[in-house]
């Protein structure tokens, strides 16, 4: 008997990384880095910080990476923040996006806190 079940393949941390920056970039976000964060933090492999125009481009941001991650069998673990607020945090157990303003990302200045992250890509 043939059996016709069918694995659902879930996507690694780093395709999953891979793929914000590259809804991010295409969705017009700015100065995307990806850090590969494995062994420097204890929550995170990956860390994805990206900069948003205005309250709204971050949320529809953040929506279309979620959707594209559910695509890719991973689900949201746990989101905070609000466009409203300038910053959202989108954490998917193992990749932490983080989408900010302009003023915010220079507020909270993660790039400096995760100086020792290997940076993979960086998008202008």
């Amino acid at each position: 008997m043939e059996d016709t079940t069918k694995t659902k393949i879930v996507a690694t941390n780093e395709e999953l990384a891979r793929a914000a920056v590259d809804e991010a970039s295409e969705k017009l976000g700015s100065d995307i880095v990806l850090l590969e964060t494995e062994g420097i933090s204890s929550f995170a492999d990956y860390f994805v910080i990206i900069s948003g125009e205005t309250d709204r481009h971050l949320e529809s941001m953040a929506e279309d990476i979620s959707r594209r991650s559910r695509k890719m069998g991973v689900h949201v673990t746990h989101r905070e923040g609000s466009g409203k607020g300038g910053w959202l945090l989108i954490d998917f157990t193992g990749v932490v996006i983080h989408l900010f303003t302009r003023d915010q990302r220079e507020h909270y200045g993660l790039e400096d806190l995760w100086a020792r992250a290997t940076e993979i890509v960086r998008v202008q």
